[in-house]
């Protein structure tokens, strides 16, 4: 079993110059597709289980799911919770079997912030495993406004959370369909000069994929978040298996036709991420 903890592949990607793909996960097929391009491309992979994911398979059925990948191939595979609003919902993670846990408290003031990613981050690390910590409020396309990370704030939140990993504001934004964005690079200095911790970046579809590539090298961002784009590819390659064989009808035939696809983007996706 390859099956390790966030900060056993983000220590290595911040010493080494490079980043690692948090994939978002909605299903077996995609899962299986991400692990397999993992292995293809002999790189680390990070297994993220959402909200959405969530509220379609529980907590301990995907723990049991990503776990079995995990034994499937021999690059690390990272069980992560993506997005955990409880502490609750993270405590079942835990139990689970996952290896990595994310609380989001970016919408609630600093303190509690503080004071709520600290208690998980204690279970965490008291069950071995690691935790990610979200520090300014990465928004949503056509949703909710970003409110941008203070670097002092996020010194002084990796300081006192002690979390493995801090995900950041700063000009990412959720569910972003295309790459006009952009990230705000005086920003993630500025935050890379108050603390060392491991960067994340949410919404690391929506982030133009040159300066991705770079700042995956060149910066303390190790770790990128890439949904909608693997979604995007889903949903093209389904359209295009249902146009093609109209009286198809099986689930299990259809969606064989659909993973290859997905195996190809996620490949291209976390060779992107890659040391040069």
């Amino acid at each position: 079993m390859t099956l390790a903890t966030l900060s056993q592949v983000l220590k290595p990607a911040l010493k080494g110059g490079y980043a690692v793909g948090g994939l978002v996960t909605l299903g077996w097929e995609d899962m299986r597709a991400y692990v397999d391009a993992a292995e293809a491309e002999n790189l680390p992979v990070i297994l993220q289980a959402g909200p959405s994911c969530r509220a379609h398979t529980p907590l301990p059925v995907l723990g049991v799911m990503f776990r079995h990948l995990a034994e499937r191939v021999t690059v690390p595979v990272v069980a992560h919770l993506d997005h955990g609003y409880t502490f609750e919902e993270c405590r079942i993670a835990v139990d689970a079997g996952f290896t990595s846990v994310m609380y989001d408290g970016s919408r609630s003031a600093l303190e509690q912030n503080i004071d709520e990613t600290a208690s998980i981050a204690e279970l965490a690390h008291e069950a071995g495993i690691s935790c990610e910590g979200e520090i300014g409020f990465v928004g949503y396309s056509e949703g909710e406004t970003s409110r941008g990370t203070d670097p002092a704030e996020a010194a002084r939140f990796a300081r006192e959370t002690q979390v493995d990993a801090m995900a950041i504001s700063v000009g990412n934004v959720h569910l972003q369909q295309n790459k006009e964005g952009g990230l705000d690079e005086d920003r993630i200095r500025a935050i890379e000069a108050a603390t060392d911790v491991p960067l994340v970046i949410h919404g690391g579809s929506g982030v133009p994929v040159d300066q991705r590539q770079r700042l995956a090298r060149t910066s303390n961002i190790c770790k990128f978040n890439i949904g909608t784009e693997l979604r995007m590819a889903f949903g093209a390659s389904l359209r295009k298996a249902l146009t093609d064989t109209p009286d198809a009808f099986d689930r299990v035939q259809i969606l064989k036709q659909v993973e290859p696809d997905i195996m190809t983007t996620a490949r291209r996706v976390l060779r992107g991420l890659a040391a040069d």
